[in-house]
């Protein structure tokens, strides 16, 4: 009998001590930290194989990519009421995203767009939303019952979130063209505005200092005007490159020998370089792999519906002519290292362009 005693105490102790190191090694996993290789290195076992993951292969007659095709830079101004010349209603800009929504288009970057990095799903068609002057009714917030403040759900931004949470497969990317004057209005809450919509992966675009008309100017009121932007911005985002235009008036200086400075420049030691300058506009523009897309002189679409002022290429016009098949709208293939295309497009391709992609050229009709 003692010779028992002594074997299932031995015995306990050993299970104890190994839910002990098992116990201790849950609790604190920065205690176990091997790196990914170095398993069984000292011991001889076999290395784990880390997976590989394999690319996601479409039904190209299916889908029928063409990243040859063109992408819509849809232009806003206020969301407030009434409709107006360059008011779209809180209303109307739900419709809206709802509709592009519903007819497969998907919110891409600005950036992405120009640097060709299109990560939009396959068979869906990327659209760029950008907002003009910072107005206070694009980023509002209000105080809730209790006192807390948060985003006005009416105003643009807050409209924006708010899909996005409905429809987490429509990203939230947007780009705001500000102005240096108190931009989204209410000075004391800039700081987090300005943080808040890019923590949140948007983007804050230059409209020039004081919306300059740039018709008349020479190099050093460009220059002024875009470094002053840049400088605010980088008050508050030291680390953030605004580095994309929207051209107030979509005017450009009557001497073409000046356009350089639309791109890149400085003034009293504040640099910047815009890898997109974008016009007024009235159409969709090119790919971004087309021989003749040029991302300082970018083509836009006014969001509304009154036909006074958007005169047949309005939003919802290039919709019916994309539906139609008058255009030709960019589908994606959702690989943005893979350029698809059909093979009578290829000639639109610009090789230089397509940099260290793939072009897959397919023919839609085998």
């Amino acid at each position: 009998m003692g010779k028992n005693k002594k074997f299932i105490a031995l015995f306990m102790a050993t299970m104890l001590l190994a839910a002990g190191c098992s116990s201790s090694a849950s609790q604190n996993p920065a205690k176990n930290t091997e790196q990914p290789g170095m398993q069984g290195e000292n011991t001889g076992s076999p290395q784990q194989e880390i997976p590989v993951e394999e690319k996601k292969k479409i039904d190209l007659q299916k889908v029928k990519p063409n990243e040859a095709g063109q992408i819509m830079v849809l232009m806003y101004h206020h969301i407030a009421e009434p409709e107006a010349e360059w008011t779209r209603t809180p209303d109307n800009f739900r419709k809206d995203l709802q509709t592009l929504y519903e007819k497969g288009y998907r919110p891409i970057s600005l950036k992405d767009y120009v640097t060709g990095n299109i990560t939009t799903e396959a068979g869906y068609t990327p659209v760029v939303l950008t907002f003009d002057d910072g107005w206070q009714n694009n980023f509002h917030l209000i105080q809730n019952d209790r006192g807390e403040w948060i985003v006005d759900p009416n105003s643009a931004v807050g409209i924006l979130e708010k899909f996005h949470e409905e429809h987490p497969d429509f990203p939230l990317k947007a780009v705001f063209f500000i102005n240096d004057n108190i931009p989204f209005g209410q000075k004391e809450h800039l700081e987090y505005k300005l943080k808040y919509i890019v923590e949140k992966g948007m983007d804050i675009g230059n409209h020039t200092a004081t919306h300059a008309d740039f018709t008349k100017a020479d190099a050093v009121k460009i220059q002024k005007e875009l470094a002053g932007l840049v400088k605010m911005v980088k008050g508050y985002l030291p680390d953030y490159e605004v580095n994309t235009l929207a051209l107030p008036f979509g005017s450009r200086p009557k001497d073409k020998s000046l356009y350089p400075y639309l791109e890149a420049g400085s003034y009293e030691g504040v640099d910047y370089r815009n890898i997109a300058v974008l016009n007024v506009g009235w159409d969709p523009d090119k790919s971004p792999y087309h021989k003749d897309f040029n991302p300082l002189a970018i083509h836009r679409i006014r969001a509304s519906e009154l036909e006074k002022y958007v005169q047949n290429v309005g939003l919802y016009d290039w919709l019916v002519l994309f539906d139609k098949g008058s255009r030709t709208r960019f589908i994606s293939d959702g690989d943005p290292n893979v350029i698809t295309i059909p093979e009578n497009f290829k000639e639109a391709i610009d090789p230089s362009k397509v940099g260290n992609r793939e072009l897959k050229i397919y023919s839609p009709d085998e």
